[in-house]
């Protein structure tokens, strides 16, 4: 265990599903306290050298501001596509919380290609960039992002990067679906209390999530967007099965 005196939180993502819009969420709640500075996300667990720094660096680090919250939160999107960080983080800090922050992995590929283009990475259409990942690995350059800015597809598989979470920490590893989050007020006070917290001390969150980009997405070319869905479908059901009840999209 970490020794600090606190519980631990890691919300791992995936990217584009709304995890800065529960982070939030979560840091209002007066009993729990979110990493900072943040930007940037601490993805201490993506790098063995910085785990290998032990609980004390990571406290010192990204919760010195902590005073007596019962849970220190950690938002690293990094984390959920990494297999290598669920063990880093149970060697450093024990058994966690972990929340994983899902959504419709079609709608996801084009939020992350519009902030891939934004964010001058991206340079294709969007079914030029889709099909390309469609088809394999692309290079990129890792001074400019932590991880690719072309896995719009394969970063959409959540049942593959599940599964060492929740193999890692199979009793506190929570899965919500963006979808769900944004249309019941009751999916973040079920969480809450599932974090052994008072939901009623949470402060009503943001209608709209944070980070969306702005104007409306673009739709997809009907060839793509089947060629699209039958990418996810094996995936889609495994992660069905493994929450054992359908998915909203």
């Amino acid at each position: 265990m970490s020794g600090c005196g606190h519980r631990h939180l890691l919300v791992v993502g995936a990217q584009r599903c709304g995890t800065t819009y529960l982070g939030r969420a979560l840091d209002a709640h007066p009993d729990l306290t979110m990493a900072r500075p943040t930007p940037p996300e601490p993805k201490v667990f993506c790098d063995a050298a910085l785990s290998a720094r032990g609980a004390d660096w990571y406290h010192r680090t990204w919760f010195a501001h902590a005073r007596d919250e019962a849970v220190l939160g950690d938002k690293s999107t990094s984390y959920f596509e990494d297999p290598a960080a669920p063990g880093r983080a149970a060697a450093v800090l024990g058994e966690v919380d972990v929340v994983v922050l899902l959504r419709d992995p079609v709608e996801r590929a084009v939020s992350h290609w519009r902030f891939s283009t934004a964010n001058g990475l991206e340079t294709r259409s969007l079914e030029e960039a889709l099909l390309a990942d469609l088809r394999g690995d692309q290079p990129w350059d890792p001074r400019q992002s932590s991880v690719s800015p072309f896995a719009y597809l394969r970063r959409g598989r959540y049942a593959e990067q599940l599964g060492p979470w929740s193999t890692t920490f199979p009793s506190t590893t929570h899965v919500l679906l963006l979808e769900e989050l944004l249309a019941d007020p009751g999916v973040l006070s079920s969480l809450v209390a599932a974090l052994g917290l008072d939901p009623d001390r949470t402060p009503a969150p943001a209608p709209q999530a944070a980070n969306a980009s702005p104007g409306e997405a673009p739709r997809l070319d009907a060839r793509v967007a089947e060629a699209v869905a039958g990418y996810f479908q094996d995936s889609n059901d495994d992660l069905a099965a493994r929450l054992g009840r359908s998915l909203p999209w």
